[in-house]
């Protein structure tokens, strides 16, 4: 197969997405509603090129370039190696004597514009060009027909001199230019989606690409201080490796004892219950264990504040603080309104592959959901990112939230306890007067478990109590209370 020659677009996840890059010498279309970040895309790919040498130029039909140098001050960016060149009507067009009389004004205002453009770049010798906006052409052409023709011989034109040019188009027109994506080398489009509450949410895909490899689909992107950051979409597949067959111990000798010596190295646990019944408590004494041995660990939390979690810790006598001041734990609290689902799979991804977590905690998946534009998205991202996590050879724990408090009717947000090898249910039930906690291992796809419900005690430590075998009914909430022996009995006679 014939090796590509690719430059860089001056992103980095979004040369992952394109395969290292755009081909050198093609045409491009960047396509999006205004304000989804197609300027700042072109501005990084121009200075990519000013970086390593390239004469590059941006070609602006619409904006200044006080506005576009504005754009570069609020990035913290120089423009230095980065040629504008300005197009735009100047005042004497408002004069009357200024108006055409014999002509069409776009009979003459399109030659002059493509003529002051082929001279700026002949003069240049620009590598990298970027023309903005294509809604200016189009509205000069007049007709779709001239329109398509004078892209086609830019095209050409650039073609013969080895140029990638970047085309931004605003979408200003009444539908979809797929006239104009036939023509284009490749095609990226952007777009943001509005939600109830907090910010947009930004996506981009490729559309098209001539003659390469791409990831296909849609993947998340923000724009921040400092430019665009883009969030490839993971795709476990890619990451393929043997993970190594070892156990998880949590430091306590009777919870480990219901995971029949611990949970297994690589694989995902949902810890499920009602609110304050000790799911995040037992997920994040994991990542404590984990760091106690010196192995990375990392704690993304979303619905509780990082001082709280640390004060919570220390009064179970669980050290964290001591952990965070080495670097060896990390806790990050997530804000699903400012945070796109794309940014926080990264944000997994770089723990694991360059920080070398082994052992990852979310708390919890409700947080999550609501980062989430679905159910169904939701489904299908935790598919991915566990199934990567188990490449990886990462202990994952996913903390869930059920509704209700007692009693066996309570529901799940989202169903995803298929997607876990392991689940660890905690439940609340009524005994002596008294409201206490119960814990069981009820799945493990990797092994035998304890299939007995221990009572489970957080006062200072966390506290695992023996089978409850006195009680029936335990998951229900309101259990029977048995005699003595009648467990015993009832293993005798085969019930």
């Amino acid at each position: 197969m014939t090796q590509v020659d690719r430059i860089s677009t001056g992103i980095e996840g979004l040369d992952d997405i394109l395969g290292g890059g755009i081909p050198k010498g093609h045409l491009y279309l960047v396509e999006g509603d205004p304000g989804t970040g197609k300027t700042t895309l072109a501005l990084q790919f121009l200075m990519a090129g000013a970086s390593i040498g390239e004469p590059v130029l941006y070609i602006t039909l619409s904006e200044s370039e006080r506005e576009l140098t504005g754009v570069a001050k609020s990035h913290k960016w120089s423009l230095k190696g980065v040629s504008i060149f300005e197009l735009l009507p100047d005042e004497d067009s408002l004069r009357p004597e200024g108006q055409y009389t014999v002509f069409h004004p776009s009979e003459v205002e399109l030659a002059d514009t493509t003529r002051a453009v082929l001279d700026k770049v002949e003069e240049l010798g620009a590598h990298r060009i970027v023309i903005d906006s294509l809604s200016e052409l189009r509205m000069l052409a007049r007709d779709s027909l001239r329109y398509r023709r004078q892209i086609l011989a830019f095209k050409q034109y650039f073609a013969g001199r080895s140029c990638s040019v970047l085309l931004l188009d605003d979408r200003t027109g009444t539908h979809e230019d797929l006239q104009l994506q036939s023509i284009a080398h490749g095609v990226i489009s952007m777009e943001s989606l509005s939600r109830e509450y907090g910010f947009k949410r930004r996506r981009l895909e490729v559309v098209k690409l001539r003659a390469s490899a791409y990831r296909e689909g849609f993947h998340d992107y923000s724009i921040k201080t400092g430019g665009i950051s883009v969030y490839p979409r993971l795709i476990a597949a890619e990451h393929r490796q043997r993970s190594v067959l070892k156990k998880t111990l949590s430091g306590i000798a009777e919870l480990d004892a219901l995971w029949g010596g611990g949970v297994d190295r690589g694989t995902s646990t949902l810890v499920l219950g009602p609110a304050g019944c000790g799911k995040s408590t037992i997920a994040t004494q994991y990542a404590i264990a984990a760091a106690t041995r010196g192995e990375r660990s990392c704690v993304f939390t979303f619905d509780e504040s990082v001082p709280t979690l640390l004060a919570r810790m220390k009064g179970l006598n669980l050290d964290a603080e001591i952990h965070l001041a080495s670097g060896v734990l990390s806790v990050q609290q997530i804000d699903p309104a400012e945070l796109s689902p794309g940014e926080f799979v990264s944000l997994i991804r770089q723990s694991v592959t360059k920080e070398n977590a082994t052992t990852i905690v979310i708390d919890s998946l409700n947080g999550l959901l609501n980062a989430m534009p679905g159910e169904q998205t939701l489904t299908m991202h935790l598919h991915e990112l566990l199934t990567f996590l188990s490449q990886q050879g990462v202990s994952s724990f996913l903390v869930m939230a059920q509704h209700g408090l007692l009693g066996k009717d309570m529901i799940s947000p989202v169903d995803v306890s298929y997607l876990a090898d392991s689940v660890l249910l905690l439940r609340y039930f009524e005994a002596e007067g008294q409201v206490k906690q119960a814990i069981s291992v009820v799945k493990k796809r990797t092994g035998g478990h304890e299939r007995s419900i221990r009572e489970l005690k957080l006062d200072k430590g966390i506290h695992v109590g023996k089978p409850l075998l006195n009680f029936r009914g335990v998951l229900t909430g309101v259990p029977e209370f048995l005699p003595d022996g009648w467990a015993y009995e009832t293993v005798a006679k085969g019930q």
